[in-house]
């Protein structure tokens, strides 16, 4: 517990700090100028730039001191990685804060979801604070695990380290005042909102943000999120597995808009943690491509803080809370060493510190898809079929017509064009739903995908060359409670298991990444041209980022958000 009285006499150096790092290069972020100087620690509260005297001292040798980096917007369920397992992994990379969305496992489990990621990282070494969300299920035209209404909300946002309401990706029913959307609006007013609104513009963008939305992390033109910044929105720079906006988005970051600019990773796969790195992974990058050190830190440190109305990280100056990253090369973002709360957690690339368990029981046993069988096939129609068109680096899509191939009066994949079938399984209420289209984009040849993480109620998605490898997939999902795989002749070439709401592994990072860079090579063996395969896959059933996405429930127009027949020339279009 802080204690004033005595850091008012450590300050005026009438008692001795607790430690004190000497020594350092230290970044003001308040004027984006390193200064030479000491850091005194008491409670793990910085008391001031130096001390009379102090239980420990720390020698850092000119090497720079910056503040503990934060991730604007995660969802830690997308790392695949435990909470714990996570904290090991990132505080390496001098991550000392997440905002974490939980609304992956809160479309599979509910509120005892929510509960569970809450629980299992309060006691660890890296603080992670909870967006309450804001979309379970994301829309109708979708089949989840459970529904968050206005109520539980309310609930929710009393709740510890919840901050404030999750991405609003209902933009629709935001700015055409959904009765449901309008009340958990104003649950959260007052409270910081994310926003999720991929292409908005114009009145409706107005109307969004007049609705109470802050941030956006969608943006993928510069325009785009130029115009988001003029109306108001703090944008969120995310490079994650799938979606990497670094390139087009970093020329928005300048001085002036500083204090409006982060971070993110939103959605990150074992492997990129450990290729790339964390948040340190994006400043390395920003600086790489010319961005100032004093200007990019600042955007994943204070200004992140104060977007969430964290008042207390983000700085290294007296009251603030001492988590702090050594580095031992400022252009590189070499992390040396990492301190939360002033203690040692994390040196030379490794966690040092002893992490608590939990007992995650209660979110294992996740995939309940019945006894009905699995059917892919699809009746061939005249005409033209739409087809999701996978945009490279992106989790937006397109849509194409085309003429299926056909055998024997059923839709056949087509290898040579690279259309081939995909479907959503759901996996909750053993409905028996099966949603079926084609894509475009994947260049598979043979065998087939299939993951039980689809954003966002994460039913098990496949997309497969032949109905039988599907089949067989979607089994060995079945079959591990959740998971990863990747099939040929109806054998397993790799896989991933995800126990944990068919979400995360309960492994260590080496392992859940060593799996994940195996399933990537698997694909890559049956033709698959994709550099994240299964990021990729997984968003292909998110119907609120355009244009064309497929639920258990069918094929959905996004722009239209409704449901559209597979053959465009039938239905409600013929």
């Amino acid at each position: 517990m802080r204690n004033d009285t005595r850091h008012v006499r450590i300050a005026r150096g009438l008692e001795p700090a607790d430690l004190l790092l000497e020594n350092a290069r230290i970044l003001d972020v308040f004027s984006g100028l390193f200064f030479e100087g000491n850091v005194a620690i008491c409670d793990g509260v910085i008391t001031g730039f130096g001390a009379a005297s102090a239980k420990e001292t720390i020698d850092l040798a000119g090497a720079w001191l910056i503040p503990g980096l934060i991730d604007a917007h995660m969802h830690i369920e997308s790392t695949q990685l435990s909470p714990i397992e996570l904290a090991r992994a990132i505080l390496p990379h001098g991550t000392t804060t997440v905002i974490a969305d939980p609304h992956e496992i809160a479309n599979v489990l509910g509120l005892p979801g929510i509960r569970y990621m809450l629980e299992a990282s309060k006691d660890l070494p890296i603080d992670v604070h909870v967006m309450a969300p804001s979309c379970v299920p994301a829309t109708h035209l979708e089949t989840s695990g459970a529904s968050i209404g206005p109520r539980e909300i309310e609930q929710i946002l009393g709740w510890d380290r919840v901050l404030g309401l999750g991405e609003v990706m209902n933009y629709p029913g935001v700015i055409n005042l959904d009765p449901d959307m309008v009340a958990k609006l104003r649950a959260a007013r007052g409270r910081p909102i994310d926003g999720h609104a991929p292409g908005l513009t114009g009145p409706d963008l107005w109307a969004y943000v007049i609705s109470g939305p802050q941030t956006d992390h969608e943006c993928t033109t510069l325009a785009e999120a130029q115009e988001k910044l003029r109306a108001g929105m703090h944008i969120l720079i995310r490079e994650g597995t799938t979606a990497r906006n670094l390139d087009a988005l970093l020329p928005l970051l300048t001085p002036a808009t500083a204090p409006f600019v982060h971070f993110c990773t939103d959605d990150c796969h074992p492997e990129t943690l450990t290729q790339d790195g964390h948040i340190d992974g994006i400043i390395r990058e920003a600086i790489t491509r010319g961005v100032p050190p004093e200007l990019a830190i600042p955007s994943a440190t204070i200004h992140t803080a104060r977007a969430y109305g964290l008042t207390n990280i983000g700085a290294i100056a007296p009251g603030y809370r001492a988590n702090l990253v050594v580095l031992s090369d400022l252009r590189s973002m070499h992390v040396d060493r990492v301190f939360t709360s002033g203690r040692l957690v994390a040196e030379k690339g490794r966690t040092i510190v002893d992490l608590p368990t939990y007992n995650d029981q209660q979110v294992r046993r996740s995939v309940n898809v019945g006894s009905a069988s699995l059917s892919f096939t699809i009746p061939a129609q005249q005409g033209e079929a739409r087809v999701i068109d996978v945009a490279r680096d992106q989790v937006v899509t397109g849509e194409m017509h085309a003429v299926p191939r056909v055998k024997d009066e059923l839709v056949a994949s087509d290898t040579q064009r690279d259309i081939i079938k995909i479907a959503v399984v759901e996996r909750h209420h053993a409905t028996g739903n099966i949603g079926l289209g084609l894509v475009h984009g994947f260049s598979l040849k043979d065998g087939a995908l299939a993951s039980s993480v689809a954003h966002d109620s994460h039913n098990i998605i496949v997309v497969g060359a032949n109905d039988s490898d599907m089949e067989a997939a979607v089994r060995a999902i079945i079959e591990m409670d959740g998971g990863q795989v990747v099939v040929r002749d109806g054998k397993v070439l790799a896989q991933l298991p995800l126990p944990l709401a068919g979400l995360m592994s309960d492994l260590a990072l080496p392992e859940a990444a060593k799996m994940g860079e195996d399933l990537k090579k698997a694909a890559t063996s049956l033709g698959c041209s994709l550099p994240s395969p299964f990021m990729t896959l997984s968003f292909l059933a998110l119907p609120v980022i355009p244009v064309l996405k497929l639920t258990d429930r069918g094929l959905v127009n996004v722009d239209r958000f409704e449901l559209v027949p597979l053959f465009a020339g039938g239905g409600e279009d013929g």
